[in-house]
């Protein structure tokens, strides 16, 4: 039984719907904002480094703004309003790394939780044949949805914000998956170095010359952890992914 003031406690009787929930450890999650039963558009937002379970949705550090709980239902209230047949999914079916060390440095622990997410979603297909799947990672989780895409061919589109790398080496390495992706200019992920040696280092971010992704507007993002805040013009152009394929107030082009 949840012990009383932990910060789960009440999601049961406020009525979330959760197809996994462990509160071991440092805790998985995965909530479902739509029916998808009937859906023929889901999103996954999969989070990054330090994000538990006590953090799902009050964010890390008590910000709201960090939190995929907060950022899944953001999402879905824009898109919900243009198509009710949409779903999103915040999905932490995978142990992040913790802090900036060792484990944040490599990608084993992205790994890892590819294989659990392209399981997840080879499920969502099978139950939604032709469902028109998107792929959203924040940071490093990034990494897990661009090696998940590789073994995913029926996924549209992957959208990486913040993203210190991607798992490939290009974008053409997604399984033909359309990859947009977004960088604000205040972004501490700029100062990582675009490096892999004997495994360590996360690569080439996709917002490097000649990576091959699509270019998302940034105006007003203030920092890492802002693109799906309410208002904000990533969020909307993500928003436009998951329901047309692309923003449909600008034609973005590849970043070269």
């Amino acid at each position: 039984m949840l012990s009383t003031g932990c910060p789960y406690a009440n999601w049961a009787a406020e009525g979330r719907h959760f197809l996994e929930f462990d509160p071991s450890g440092d805790g998985r999650a995965v909530e479902v904002l739509g029916d998808l039963a009937t859906a023929t558009r889901v999103a996954v937002l999969v989070p990054g480094v330090d994000t538990t379970l006590a953090d799902f949705d009050r964010g890390l550090g008590g910000v709201p703004r960090r939190a995929p709980g907060r950022q899944a239902r953001a999402l879905f209230d824009l898109v919900s309003k243009r198509d009710p047949h949409t779903a999103v999914i915040a999905w932490l079916g995978y142990d992040p790394p913790e802090g900036i060390g060792l484990a944040a440095a490599t990608e084993g622990r992205a790994r890892a939780g590819a294989v659990a997410l392209t399981t997840f979603v080879t499920e969502i297909q099978s139950m939604r044949p032709g469902v028109a799947m998107t792929l959203i990672g924040h940071s490093y989780g990034s990494i897990v949805v661009g090696l998940a895409a590789k073994a995913l061919p029926g996924v549209g589109d992957v959208v990486t914000l913040g993203a210190p790398g991607i798992g490939v080496a290009g974008a053409d390495e997604l399984g033909g998956a359309r990859l947009w992706s977004a960088l604000a200019p205040t972004d501490w992920i700029r100062r990582i170095p675009q490096v892999r040696v004997f495994g360590l280092g996360l690569g080439r971010r996709p917002t490097s010359p000649g990576f091959g992704a699509r270019e998302l507007p940034t105006d007003g993002v203030a920092g890492h952890d802002y693109y799906l805040v309410p208002g904000s013009s990533t969020l909307k152009a993500v928003g436009d992914i998951v329901l047309s394929g692309g923003p449909r107030h600008e034609t973005p082009g590849r970043v070269s």
